[in-house]
């Protein structure tokens, strides 16, 4: 059986402000390429399919095509939500969907979903196991019983569960929305109080693949079978140097045999530059977003304006210099018996290098109060 393992869309999100609506559609068609190609015999989204729980007209629009296109192929689809999901709204259809082998699985029940599926060397079950909070599990399972589950306990729990659906000796896929301890995380992924949030890779054993979704890198955790497969974008000007991929795993009679990333290659790549702004002035323009530190020694004032003809794009500009004032004087305080007018023009004046006209020190006095 090969599988095509994805996760992460967070469709309709934004960066710096900026729709990146454009960008999904490019990427989820460069997917739909790769699943003609190496025709798959089932697909996982391991969560977080939307980036927001009241997701933007665009991005269920665009949702809703990319499963029309998957159940034209008639390729069984296994999608579970994430933390940034509405169980709710992602819910929605969920049954009638399933006649069409698109398998959503939202929300926890008392029987983890399972799903049968069939290959040349028999069947290969799938436990779907959504992003939930403890207080889910502790609720439906343990009733008034005051007792306190972490991630890890709920977690564990709820697998031990999903088991009991699977025959003995038959093979299986775990897909889940977690924090794995000791995963690769980036800043575009919800961060919890210390290790809160983490659950324990043991929660998985005997499993033949697990398909995991919520860290953005594409990596496996300590065995080969157990990976995510990271998101198709990269979200934050940590993932800069990711390599984005969607994953193709291979089972064959006795379990997992291998898996392999396949590279997306996006509309726009998101970049991390560290260089004087006399170097990047004299590039030839580029169309990437881009996070640009200016290494010069001398603080640059109204550093984006002036990066705008090399990137377009441009996400962030930042100084490694600190302005002159503040390198002598890295505490300013708030002068005693100045006035607010004198202080704002003390500053403008350390940030523009130039002094208030009359015209604008009569509009701050005014504004002010004299």
């Amino acid at each position: 059986m090969k599988i095509l393992h994805t996760a992460d869309w967070h469709l309709g999100k934004t960066l710096m402000n900026r729709s990146l609506i454009d960008d999904q559609k490019f990427i989820l068609e460069k997917f739909l390429a790769i699943v003609d190609d190496v025709k798959p015999d089932a697909i996982i989204i391991a969560g977080d399919v939307y980036d927001r729980t009241t997701p933007s007209t665009e991005a269920v629009e665009l949702f809703d095509k990319v499963l029309f296109e998957l159940t034209e192929r008639q390729i069984p689809v296994l999608c579970i939500a994430g933390n940034h999901d509405s169980a709710e709204r992602l819910n929605f259809g969920s049954r009638i969907f399933a006649n069409k082998k698109f398998f959503i699985t939202a929300k926890t029940a008392d029987k983890p979903e399972t799903i049968r599926l069939t290959d040349d060397f028999g069947d290969v079950y799938f436990s779907l196991i959504p992003y939930f909070e403890p207080i889910e599990i502790r609720t439906k399972f343990f009733g008034d019983e005051q007792r306190r589950l972490t991630f890890d306990e709920a977690n564990k729990f709820y697998l031990d569960e999903a088991r009991k659906e699977i025959p003995a000796g038959a093979r299986s896929v775990a897909i889940a929305h977690v924090f794995i301890s000791g995963g690769e995380t980036s800043d575009s992924e919800r961060k919890f109080v210390g290790g809160a949030g983490n659950v324990s890779l043991q929660n998985f054993a005997g499993y033949d693949y697990v398909a995991l979704g919520h860290l953005h890198s594409a990596q496996k955790m300590s065995a080969e079978n157990i990976r995510y497969s990271g998101s198709p974008l990269k979200y934050s000007a940590s993932e800069a140097s990711h390599e984005k991929s969607v994953t193709l795993v291979e089972l064959d009679a006795n379990g997992f045999v291998r898996a392999e990333n396949i590279p997306l290659k996006p509309l726009h790549d998101l970049i991390a530059v560290e260089k004087t702004l006399a170097e990047l002035q004299s590039q030839p323009p580029c169309y990437d977003y881009a996070y640009v530190t200016l290494t010069d020694d001398v603080f640059i004032y109204d550093a984006a304006q002036k990066l705008r003809d090399t990137f377009p794009n441009l996400m962030e500009a930042k100084n490694q210099a600190r302005p002159e004032k503040f390198v002598d004087e890295p505490t300013r305080k708030f002068r005693e018996n100045v006035s607010i007018f004198e202080q704002f023009a003390d500053f403008f004046e350390e940030m523009s290098k130039r002094t208030l006209t009359d015209d604008e020190r009569a509009a701050m006095k005014e504004i002010c109060g004299g």
